[in-house]
């Protein structure tokens, strides 16, 4: 292991739904220790866990923050507030989540544009540092699409945070899992791949229409449809 791999060896998992256990099974693949947590408890992934393999284990939410070189937060948004504060503190948080309404019930300042997602979690977690990542790719796509570092059809995905140091870290680990990262800005810019923008969702698939079957998409193609987001 080089790089982020001689520093990082643990990433923990807070939510093991659809993206959360997408990113465990490419976290183990490419030689990470996984923690998964849940907020049913550590029972409930013995299944997960046992296809891992030896490279997964379940705890609580507490469990996962504190073993995690590297912490995964893929709850829904309005359980955020109940994601643990202290043990994340100085780590760097990778945030999947998106605002649904219909799921989450309402934010105005999510409505009004005055803030977005992921923001309010770095909030809630001030002393850690947020990255925003896999939010507009659906987990099919994500665990169909890994490559080598250099394949010619080597899929991009967004990455947006307050902190230089971390987003390195993040797209090392991306590399690792078999992904280019292309670096948004701040956390202020995660809106460019929001729901309902260019870049969510059909951007990994073969047609608007066919969320089945994936299809890759590179950084100069991720660039143009961030570019091409409104508010």
């Amino acid at each position: 292991m080089d790089g982020v791999g001689t520093s990082m060896t643990t990433v923990g998992l807070i939510g093991s739904g659809n993206i959360g256990s997408t990113v465990a099974r490419l976290a183990v693949d490419a030689g990470y220790d996984v923690v998964l947590s849940n907020s049913r408890g550590p029972e409930t992934l013995k299944d997960l866990v046992d296809e891992l393999g030896e490279h997964a284990s379940a705890g609580t939410a507490q469990d996962a923050a504190q073993v995690g070189d590297l912490v995964v937060v893929t709850v829904p948004l309005k359980a955020y507030r109940a994601v643990p504060v202290e043990p994340l503190a100085g780590k760097v948080v990778i945030d999947t989540n998106n605002y649904y309404p219909q799921r989450d019930g309402t934010f105005p300042e999510l409505d009004s544009g005055e803030t977005t997602s992921s923001e309010l979690l770095q909030r809630h977690l001030p002393g850690s540092r947020v990255v925003k990542v896999f939010n507009n790719i659906n987990f099919k796509g994500l665990a169909a699409l890994p490559r080598p570092s250099g394949a010619a059809d080597r899929s991009a995905l967004a990455i947006a945070g307050d902190d230089a140091a971390a987003k390195a870290e993040v797209t090392a680990f991306l590399d690792r899992i078999g992904y280019d990262a292309v670096d948004v800005g701040a956390l202020a810019e995660g809106w460019r791949y929001q729901p309902d923008t260019p870049a969510y969702g059909t951007l990994y698939s073969a047609s608007p229409t066919d969320w089945e079957h994936p299809a890759p998409a590179d950084a100069d193609k991720l660039r143009a449809a961030l570019a091409a987001a409104t508010r």
